[in-house]
């Protein structure tokens, strides 16, 4: 309060001083020529309107030592309020007797450089003196990136003796940037020379430690080069905080940086998005979601509440991640009213009562054993969820007039060489069927969305590299040319209620296939090796990369359509449309039954030979069918 107090004394003090140098620039050497008691009376009552003015709109309470141009705004609003106000009164009670009439806009100016003046003059003497008090022990970074980001953390680093950091250079990702200075950093030339410029003799003298990224744009291949290049040259690399961070650490210089994320070394495009379509097709309607606590299903659950449905339904085998998603969404969306079942939806008694109950509208059908080599090991339970878990919801969809199944799908469906690629077939055929057979969907649509692997998601490869080198290695990956494809999770889930909302209102996509455009293949034994440089390792050195061999079931790489799906345009970036074979629905039914009779009779191999007939282009792994053969021995001699 006592500085505060202060400043106001100064303010004050200073405005006075200002009208008394208003008069004297005015009237020159005919200043003395003045009334006196006019004069005492101008000052004392423009100081007495500035105190009021200052102390009402509290100017007393900026920080000094951070004058920014708002502050400063600030302080003209208030100068002209009390300037204003005092040539009011003054006109009033005196017609500005013994007073020049000019002085009032001569005071104004004087006002503000003045009272503006001692301001900034605070603000440099600080940034000075924090300066002054020297770069030892401070970390040495090279910024990537020369806009408003770099702009933010140097000014923060700055700021801060606390400060970790001293910027000693800013290398932009635009050409039209390659000059000048930012806060007395120089712009040392574009991104692209980094590694001449690290290699400089001159550089020596103070090399760099770290490099950090401000620029969000900067992705994909030229993130992977930096990466590279700085485990080469013995560097970190990460990302500046976010702007909400800098603001809550600008004054203790924490600072604390962001990882590279495996994400941003995609470099995947954003894709514009019908966001209309997604909230008309989701807003005011009742929403079930199938395998809600998993990956996929979780995110679905966080976006569809995002669109305000009338009611979602939660429906998860697993009793802790149904607990999970459940609270999550209490505190995302609280005025969205849901329900959580906890059961499995290969019980059509279960999925029957809750669909009377619940009465849904959407239904998006997430659920699914899709870890590969774990389906190879487990084929009947595999065929009890993927087959007869999605007939199961279908048929109850139908039976209680859903407007909407959505079926989540997998790249794995396509030509599979896997029993869980196989089983999503099946169930991509059964939707299909239903929804080209106007008898057999009952007014329902079934819709089938199909994309290749998410990052993060239960089963991919990425927490199991982040397990391994955190545990020291060995990195393990089948093969060394294997590929797939990723994307995120809220990018997959959110073309996945695009695709939703274009197929529940075009006619014309009955029966297709809405496959999400997955950019290019990442090669696993690449990503293995960022993975362990974003870590601060060497591939090879530090942690090791050991390749395993193809599991069984495993394709070198994965496909998104099969040459026999006709490929047709949807309109829509990010989205196709792929257009396979669809069979009789009374065929696809026979079938999938004869498929659940064989798996709860146990018996692997009817089970599997069904589905190879259904999926002729399933080509099975012989040590798949080995391993049944022995399977069966091991059963029937216990």
């Amino acid at each position: 309060m006592f500085r505060q107090i202060c400043k106001l004394l100064i303010d004050v003090s200073g405005a006075g001083a200002a009208f008394l140098l208003a008069l004297m620039l005015r009237s020159g050497l005919d200043f003395l020529k003045l009334s006196p008691p006019a004069v005492i009376q101008g000052v004392l009552l423009m100081t007495a309107i500035c105190a009021a003015v200052f102390a009402a709109g509290r100017l007393y309470r900026g920080v000094w030592h951070y004058t920014s141009l708002a502050d400063l705004k600030r302080l003209v609003v208030m100068v002209t309020i009390a300037v204003g106000l005092y040539a009011v009164v003054q006109g009033l009670w005196t017609g500005f007797e013994g007073l020049p009439r000019s002085s009032v806009p001569i005071a104004w100016g004087a006002m503000l450089i003045t009272l503006g003046g001692a301001r900034v003059a605070f603000r440099m003497r600080y940034d000075r003196y924090l300066s002054d008090r020297g770069t030892a022990g401070k970390v040495p970074v090279l910024l990537i990136g020369a806009g408003d980001g770099a702009e933010l953390f140097v000014r923060a680093t700055q700021r801060s003796s606390a400060s970790p950091y001293r910027v000693i250079g800013i290398l932009p990702i635009n050409r039209e940037r390659l000059k000048g200075q930012i806060h007395g950093v120089d712009v040392m030339g574009h991104v692209d020379q980094l590694d001449v410029l690290l290699r400089d003799p001159r550089m020596q003298r103070r090399r760099p430690q770290r490099l950090v990224v401000t620029s969000d744009a900067f992705v994909g291949p030229k993130l992977e080069a930096a990466v590279e290049l700085a485990d080469r040259h013995g560097l970190s690399i990460s990302r500046m905080p976010r702007l909400t961070d800098l603001a809550s650490h600008s004054e203790d210089g924490a600072l604390p940086m962001r990882p590279i994320a495996i994400e941003d070394l995609l470099g995947r495009p954003q894709t514009p998005l019908d966001r209309d379509a997604m909230a008309e097709l989701i807003v005011g309607r009742r929403v079930a979601v199938t395998g809600a606590g998993g990956s996929i299903g979780g995110e679905l659950c966080r976006q569809i509440a995002a669109f305000g449905p009338t009611r979602m339904t939660l429906i998860d085998f697993s009793e802790h991640n149904l607990y999970t998603i459940d609270r999550e969404l209490a505190g995302r969306a609280p005025g969205v009213a849901r329900r959580a079942v906890l059961g499995d939806v290969r019980e059509p008694l279960l999925l029957d009562q809750v669909m009377r109950q619940e009465r849904p509208e959407l239904v998006f059908h997430a659920a699914a054993l899709k870890h590969v080599p774990m389906a190879e090991e487990n084929p009947l339970e595999t065929a009890l969820t993927n087959v007869e878990g999605t007939r199961t919801v279908a048929q109850a969809c139908r039976a209680h007039g859903v407007a909407a199944m959505v079926l989540v799908s997998t790249d794995k469906a396509v030509r599979p060489t896997n029993f869980m690629g196989a089983t999503k077939r099946v169930a991509e055929m059964l939707c299909q069927a239903f929804d080209v057979d106007g008898e057999s969907r009952g007014g329902t649509r079934f819709l089938t969305v199909r994309f290749g692997n998410v990052l993060g998601s239960s089963g991919s490869v990425v927490p199991l590299f982040q397990e391994q080198i955190a545990n020291g290695g060995p990195v393990t990956v089948t093969d060394p040319d294997v590929t797939r494809y990723f994307m995120t999770i809220r990018e997959a889930v959110e073309l996945v209620l695009e695709a939703s909302a274009i197929g529940f209102r075009d006619g014309k996509a009955a029966g297709k296939i809405f496959v999400l455009d997955m950019g290019e293949p990442v090669r696993i034994a690449d990503l293995a090796a960022q993975m362990i440089r974003l870590a601060g390792k060497h591939p090879g050195e530090d942690i090791e990369v050991q390749f395993t061999g193809l599991r069984p079931g495993e394709k070198l790489h994965e496909e998104l359509l099969d040459d026999q799906e006709a490929l047709v345009e949807s309109g829509y970036q990010g989205l196709l449309l792929a257009a396979p074979r669809v069979l009789e629905a009374s065929m696809v039914l026979a079938a999938t039954e004869k498929i659940a009779e064989a798996a709860r009779a146990r018996d692997r191999e009817r089970c599997v030979d069904l589905i190879r007939r259904l999926v002729p282009e399933y080509q099975a792994d012989p040590r798949l069918l080995a391993g049944l053969s022995t399977s069966r021995e091991i059963a029937a001699s216990d």
